[in-house]
This record gives structure tokens, C-alpha cells and sequence, in this order.
């Protein structure tokens, strides 16, 4: 009773520590095995993600596939560009000015884009932000250039058509923008650049195709036919959107049915374009945008430059068949003949 322990109790302190040696072995044992799996996990992940698809130093996911092909149809719509051209001049029968008017009209939807982001961010479309937008731009993309290859056959009809072919092109350009800078939010300035070199490859690997076949399926199968090719593909965009890694949006405004004077769209339209104006206001915002403005705002040559060349290629072609006849009747005087034709096809007789 004096405050000596009882025997059980001393005799139990050796199985006690006993019991938390094996314990403490067992734990040990478990976190060795822990470990073990991590880092064998860990070595497949990383030769899992090694082994991804690259290109441009960017993982070909299907988010970056999508935007990647969203680009690249932005680039290989200039396959009806020379087309246009032809239609407008050959088909309707316009001169420069008036193709100039017309062909214009493409630029105005560029003017605006600032409005298709408030929109795609304000009002999701079927519960999406940027996939419904997508997939509407590409079906507006394709009817428009449908019905240039099947029932346009005036101006007006030409400039609608033209203008809505660019609406499409300019707000799927602002979405999948929109979804380049959420990918670069919080990456290093090597994997933003990398994503910016994905993006403009892909438009500059369009571009060049549309180059390559543009003026020869004009030449072969007229311009009605290149109308329809190209309307063909912004089903791209929308075939696409199916990638886009994106969660749908529950609550009052899922749906189309938004109201313009809802409270919230407007509160946030408002949020919007406060922001927008104090990032325009930055001096190093600010200067760039109005340079670009100034270069856009001078006067283009497209329009002529494409009679010019037109014009002249056939007095060419005309003359030089002109001289291989006429050198045939008089071998002796073709050397006359090849400096009248050079008089004839100068620039300043045009």
C-alpha cells in the first residue's frame, strides 16, 4: 500500500515496450511499403506522361488537339479567299470598288470582339461556356459558305454571306482564345510560349495548304466547287468541341433563355468591361493598341492589286501568243517584235 507498484504491473512494462518496438516496427514496415508504391506509381505516371504525344513541346491533349484544330481551320479558310475574288469580279461582275465595299464587310465582325467574350462568359449556352459556342460558330460557318456555293448570286446576297462566314470565325477565334489564356494562367512563360507556338503553327500549317490548292481547284473546278469545300470545314470546330474538357454550368443560367436584363448579366457585364477599360488604360496596353489600330486603319491594296495582276497576266499571255505567231510569219524581224511587245505590256500603258 505504500506506493510500490504491484508486481503485474512491472512485470508487464518489458511486453508493453515490447509491444511498442513491434509496433513501431510494424509501422515502419508499412510506411517502407508506402514509399515503395508512391514512387513506383510515381515512375509510371512520369513514364506515362513521357511517353504523351508532343508537339511544339506541348502535350497533345485533347483540350490542346481541340484548340490546335480550331487554329488550323482558321488558317485553311483561305482556301476560298482567291475564289472570292474571282466569284466577285468574273461571276458578279464588280469592279474594284464595289469588290472592295464587299469584301470589307468581312472586317466588321473583328470589331467587336470584346462583345463575344462578355457573351460566352455571361451566358452559357446549353450549360457550356465554350464547347456551345464552338459547335454554333462552326454550323454558321458552314451555312454561310453553303449557300455561296448554292444560291447566292448577287452582291448583297455575297456581302451577308461573307459577313456571317467571318461573325463565325471571328468568335470561335475569341472562345478558343479564351481558352488559351485559362491553359497559361499559372505556367511558366516557357509553357505559354510553347501553347502560343502550337496555336500559330497550326494556323500557319492551314494557311499554307489553302495556299498550295486554292488556285488550282479554282482553275479546275470553279469557284462554286471551292465554296463548297470550304464549307466543309468549320465542321471541324464544331466535330472538336467535343474535347474540350469543360464542366457544365448548373443554375439559373444554364440555358440559351437568359435574359439580357437579368440582374446578374448585367452586373457582370458591367464587372467586365470596368476591368477591360482599366487594362486599356495601362501605358504598356495602351500604346500597342493603338499602333495596331493606326497599321490596321491604312488603306489596303488587296482589291487592286488582284485586278492589276489579273489584267496584266492576260495582256501577257495575249501578247506573247500574239509574238510567237507573228515570229513564225518573219524570223528576221523578232527582235523587233520583242521590243514592241515590251513597250506594249508596260506598266505605264495600264
Amino acid at each position: 500500500m505504500s506506493g510500490v507498484l504491484p508486481l503485474s504491473s512491472r512485470e508487464d512494462e518489458p511486453f508493453i515496450g515490447a509491444r511498442n518496438s513491434a509496433g513501431n516496427g510494424d509501422s515502419l514496415a508499412i510506411e517502407m511499403e508506402q514509399e515503395t508504391s508512391t514512387s513506383t506509381s510515381s515512375g509510371g505516371s512520369s513514364r506515362k506522361k513521357n511517353s504523351r504525344l508532343k508537339c511544339f513541346g506541348v502535350d497533345l491533349s485533347p483540350d490542346n488537339v481541340a484548340v490546335a484544330m480550331v487554329y488550323f481551320v482558321q488558317g485553311v479558310l483561305g482556301l476560298a479567299r482567291l475564289a472570292v475574288s474571282f466569284y466577285l469580279k468574273d461571276d458578279l461582275h464588280l469592279d474594284p470598288a464595289e469588290t472592295a465595299v464587299v469584301t470589307g464587310f468581312s472586317a466588321l465582325p473583328w470589331l467587336v470582339k470584346p462583345l463575344y467574350g462578355f457573351i460566352s462568359d455571361s451566358i452559357p449556352l446549353f450549360g457550356y461556356r465554350r464547347r456551345s459556342y464552338l459547335v454554333l460558330s462552326g454550323l454558321l460557318g458552314a451555312l454561310s459558305w453553303s449557300l455561296m456555293a448554292t444560291f447566292v448570286d448577287s452582291k448583297y446576297g455575297a456581302a451577308c454571306c461573307i459577313l456571317l462566314g467571318s461573325f463565325s470565325v471571328a468568335f470561335s477565334d475569341v472562345v478558343v482564345d479564351s481558352m488559351v489564356v485559362e491553359r497559361s494562367r499559372g505556367e511558366s512563360q516557357s509553357v505559354s510560349g510553347s501553347l502560343q507556338s502550337l496555336c500559330w503553327g497550326s494556323s500557319a500549317f492551314g494557311g499554307i495548304v489553302s495556299s498550295y490548292f486554292s488556285g488550282s481547284l479554282v482553275d479546275a473546278y470553279g469557284v462554286r466547287f471551292v465554296f463548297g469545300v470550304t464549307a466543309l470545314l468549320p465542321l471541324i470546330t464544331s466535330a472538336v468541341a467535343v474535347l474540350v474538357k469543360e464542366q457544365r454550368v448548373i443554375g439559373q443560367a444554364r440555358g440559351p433563355n437568359v435574359p439580357l436584363g437579368n440582374s446578374s448579366f448585367l452586373k457582370s457585364s458591367k464587372e467586365n468591361i470596368i476591368q477591360l477599360w482599366n487594362a486599356v488604360r495601362q501605358p504598356n496596353v495602351f500604346l500597342p493598341t493603338v499602333f495596331i489600330f493606326l497599321w490596321q486603319a491604312t488603306p489596303q491594296s488587296d482589291s487592286a492589286m488582284f485586278f492589276f495582276t489579273y489584267v496584266m497576266l492576260l495582256c501577257l499571255k495575249f501578247f506573247c501568243h500574239r509574238f510567237i505567231f507573228m515570229s513564225f510569219l518573219f524570223p528576221q524581224q523578232k527582235f523587233l517584235l520583242i521590243s514592241a511587245q515590251i513597250n506594249l505590256v508596260s506598266p505605264q500603258n495600264f
